[in-house]
């Protein structure tokens, strides 16, 4: 790649080692480091590392509470290189790299927005940031060539990059990341109260909401912690919308409780589609299926043969039964001809219905 041939990952988690096999795949020489052995000696088996004497550039992908003794251990190692480190929440940090003029010309923060709610490098992937936001937050003091090479590393990596203030930052951050993981833990805790009878009847729906329960809690209780200003304001509003639910329901209010609805489905329109394009519209197509190996990979093959695209999938299987409902998320276009073509195949698909 021209303009990066060395860099050195500090830190061997999803993120880091994620980053490392991407740039690796480029052609970026790297060398990677970790605290933690067992994971450094699997990053470096993925990886095939290096050892880098110099790099030209470091990421530092460590837990939150050590990033900014390993900036400056790094920058003692390796002065002329540029400095990136990819945590979650910005403001304290900047405000403490600023502290050290140095360092801070030849740093510049960013935040993949891609992650998986298992952690550790062996559940990295390459295209992990393919199609994420890649946010980029400067010092006063960042160099030029620090901020463009933070850009062309997100770019590398397949993400669009979007550069905002660490302020902007953590109250974006905040709405959109943090709180999802806070209902989803709340959520999926309170099913541990409930019989776990009541538990197997559990549709897609309640899999969906309660996925990021999986998240690793030291790591967030680091980060939740660090943002916790811009959390309390938005935690108390959830609390307060939750409350006035609760009366709507005793008062059996059908407006109240519609209204409430209402509001997430206003929310929900705005968040945009893939790649942070406009959202689009999908017809969605259900088909009965039996509940037996090949089945989904049957019907995969089949919408290859005639050439339309899944955009997203849903399936659902009641406890006991002999069949299976998968519905498939297409363009209009695409689900009528999928359902003409299965039909035609012997498939039970079902009338197409619009989002």
């Amino acid at each position: 790649m021209q303009g990066l041939k060395s860099a050195k990952i500090v830190g061997c988690g999803l993120i880091g080692t994620s980053i490392a096999l991407r740039l690796k795949h480029l052609g970026v020489e790297i060398s990677v480091s970790d605290n933690n052995e067992k994971n450094l000696r699997l990053a470096q088996d993925l990886i095939g590392s290096q050892v880098t004497d110099a790099p030209e550039l470091v990421i530092v992908a460590t837990p939150p509470e050590s990033i900014l003794q390993t900036l400056k251990d790094e920058f003692e190692q390796n002065p002329e290189a540029i400095l990136i480190e990819v945590s979650g929440v910005k403001s304290n940090l900047l405000l403490e790299v600023e502290e050290f003029p140095a360092l801070s010309k030849n740093f510049c923060a960013v935040h993949p927005m891609a992650g998986r709610e298992v952690t550790g490098p062996q559940s990295a992937r390459a295209d992990l940031f393919e199609g994420r936001a890649w946010v980029i937050s400067k010092t006063q003091r960042s160099s030029q060539k620090s901020i463009e090479l933070a850009k062309k590393v997100g770019e590398l990596l397949g993400s669009t990059t979007y550069s905002i203030s660490p302020a902007q930052h953590d109250s974006a951050i905040a709405a959109v990341s943090h709180l999802p993981q806070i209902l989803s833990s709340l959520l999926a805790g309170s099913l541990t109260k409930e019989p776990i009878g009541a538990l197997d009847l559990a549709g897609q729906g309640l899999r969906d909401v309660t996925r990021l329960a999986d998240s690793d809690a030291s790591l967030w209780a680091s980060l939740l912690i660090a943002n916790a200003a811009e959390l309390e304001p938005r935690i108390n509003s959830l609390i307060q919308g939750l409350q006035n639910l609760n009366a709507n329901l005793q008062q059996k209010s059908i407006s109240g409780v519609k209204n409430f609805i209402s509001q997430g489905n206003d929310g929900r329109e705005l968040i945009p589609g893939k790649h942070g394009a406009k959202k689009r519209d999908y017809t969605f197509l259900p088909i009965v299926i039996n509940d037996k190996p090949g089945q989904l990979a049957a019907i995969f093959e089949e919408c290859a043969n005639i050439q339309v695209n899944i955009e997203d999938l849903e399936l659902e299987h009641s406890p006991g039964q002999e069949m299976g409902l998968i519905t498939l998320a297409l363009s209009q276009s695409d689900a009528t001809k999928l359902k003409a073509h299965l039909e035609s195949q012997g498939w039970l698909a079902h009338e197409p219905r619009s989002s």
